[in-house]
């Protein structure tokens, strides 16, 4: 990967956030890599090694990732939005010997420093601005320091981490503690390939990176990025005026964005009579949950040129497993497949809903439905002829495992090489993947994961709730919103957003409990957006389980939940 004939937007952060201006050739990417390399193994950082980055998107992040990759050491992106804590656990997961942060994330730095709470962390980085350092912290390296430390020694050739891991990808638990994935640098160069021949990247796109390099989607559109040897626009962190901004400026043809990003840029635009549409974006990929009917007509009409396809994919699975066409512009009828795949059909007459298409799989990917083989009555059904059940998949593109302290292990979720996936669905006979839900209700809320059960402990510590259930309800722009079914406790009243509560009182409202989540340091986008007051027992299974299905049936049926936003 170090040797890419990419080009990339320099851009450290800076307190504008504003897109990257200069743009620098391959040739200079690939020997800035060499030396930061060398740099690297001079300070100790060997094969195998770890080295956390917690940063928005820059240049240097994508050196960075290059250099400790090329040198056979692992990278552990940190996302963040993350609070400190969230940052620390997983950090004593990786165990890492280095941190590199910038700005946005320096006070982790600071705190890990005093506290002293992690032994294997014996070297700090600071990307992008340096002030910050020289104010709290002289011995901080920068980049600069660490190529200058490399005395010439750029014909280092690059060496092969352990098991083929070049990253650690942090997913959230459903006890909330981060579980790392360890990604091999083949299942990067598989997943990459396929993104170059579905989406037909190439060297004369310019690319934006308007999706975090912290998540695994970002990275590996990166990487294919760099190996087609396309431009590089780097925003360090989205926001639709800068992006959209961005995108005219520096005329770029293609980017990947969650739906929360395109609804803001559809937004954005309105809101600035933006009655043209962008006529160099070419190419655009919607990951993260899927993009509503409403959300691709305004796509459509303010990137007039651009074929929008869609991904289905798990940070385990490095990525994308399927991709789906939702719109072509050279189709006479682009509308066409929206209403006969992306759509449920009506005409498929099951007794319960089918689902959503989110297309076929990857030529490396293989996919297949729990109970296609040695099938168990417990965990499939059929419709029909339909057989619907875990989705389960395997290929190069499957994660080596999840990362323990000092190596990747298997767990029970990959067996015989099929990763289970976590979601239920079905394949039809055109070979499309339809998914009928998330197995264990987690929520995809604006291209992060949120899990109910870690965002329920935090609601329960606060004194006035019995009860609570946490829920994902349908969002345009979020894909879905984090929505908490609340049980008082009898003494304890609800009185609403506008009341004039007293915070000695026993009493509840969006606004406290939105304010105890934030106390509790749970990140801002699992923090529920709406509330509901339950006024019933929960319904549960005969083993007591809450049926988290019923209650969001109900919920997504009382379309008149009050927003918090």
């Amino acid at each position: 990967m170090a040797h890419s004939r990419g080009h990339v937007a320099s851009s450290c952060l800076r307190r504008t956030l504003s897109a990257a201006t200069i743009v620098s050739s391959g040739e200079k990417l690939a020997g800035g890599v060499r030396r930061l390399a060398a740099g690297l193994v001079e300070y100790g950082i060997g094969v195998g090694g770890v080295v956390a980055v917690a940063a928005l998107n820059s240049d240097e992040y994508i050196e960075l990732f290059l250099a400790v990759t090329y040198i056979g050491a692992i990278v552990a992106p940190l996302n963040h939005r993350w609070s400190f804590e969230e940052a620390r656990s997983a950090m004593e997961v990786v165990q890492p010997t280095m941190l590199a942060v910038d700005g946005s994330c320096f006070s982790w730095a600071v705190e890990l420093r005093k506290s002293n709470c992690l032994p294997s962390l014996a070297l700090y980085l600071l990307l992008g601005d340096h002030s910050p350092a020289r104010s709290s912290f002289g011995s901080f390296l920068t980049v600069h320091n660490i190529k200058s430390s490399s005395r010439g020694m750029i014909t280092l050739e690059p060496s092969w981490a352990p098991k083929d891991i070049a990253l650690i990808c942090f997913t959230s638990g459903t006890t909330g503690r981060p579980k790392g994935a360890a990604i091999s640098h083949t299942s990067l160069i598989v997943q990459s390939l396929a993104k170059i021949a579905i989406i037909g990247y190439g060297e004369d796109d310019v690319y934006l990176h308007a999706a975090p390099l912290c998540h695994i989607g970002g990275i590996s559109s990166c990487i294919a990025m760099l190996m087609v040897g396309a431009r590089h626009v780097l925003l360090p962190k989205f926001d639709a005026e800068s992006a959209f901004k961005a995108i005219k400026e520096r005329k770029v043809t293609s980017f990947i964005a969650v739906p929360a990003m395109m609804a803001d840029l559809v937004s954005y635009s309105r809101r600035v009579s933006e009655l043209e549409g962008v006529e160099t974006v070419t190419k655009i990929l919607n990951g993260g949950g899927g993009l509503s009917e409403e959300l691709v007509e305004g796509a459509s009409r303010l990137f007039p040129r651009a074929t929008i396809c869609s991904a289905y994919g798990m940070t385990e699975a490095c990525s994308s497993l399927t991709f789906m066409t939702l719109r072509n512009p050279t189709l006479q009828k682009p509308r066409e497949l929206l209403q006969s795949k992306y759509v449920i059909r009506s005409e498929l007459h099951c007794p319960k809903q089918e689902g959503v298409c989110v297309g076929k799989a990857a030529p490396h990917v293989e996919l297949r439905i729990s109970g296609d083989q040695n099938s168990n009555s417990n965990s499939n059904s059929s419709y029909g002829s339909r057989l619907v059940g875990k989705i389960l998949t395997r290929g190069l593109h499957v994660m080596v495992g999840y990362w323990d302290r000092s190596e990747a292990i298997l767990l029970d979720s990959i067996e015989h090489g099929w990763l289970d996936t976590g979601d239920i669905g079905w394949i039809d006979g055109d070979g499309d993947l339809w998914l009928m839900g998330r197995e264990k209700g987690r929520i995809k809320s604006g291209g992060e994961n949120v899990y109910p059960e870690e965002v329920e402990a935090v609601l329960a510590q606060h004194p006035g709730i019995a009860k609570a259930v946490v829920v994902g309800a349908p969002d345009v722009r979020l894909t879905e919103k984090v929505v908490a079914c609340v049980i008082t406790k009898d003494e304890w009243s609800w009185v609403g957003r506008k009341s004039n509560h007293s915070e000695s009182g026993k009493e509840l409202s969006a606004e406290i409990l939105q304010r105890h989540c934030r106390e509790r340091n749970l990140s801002r986008f699992k923090i529920p957006k709406s509330y509901v007051v339950w006024k019933k027992p929960f319904p549960v299974t005969t083993t007591g389980k809450i049926r988290r299905e019923d209650v969001k049936r109900e919920v997504t049926s009382c379309m008149h939940v009050p927003s918090n936003l």
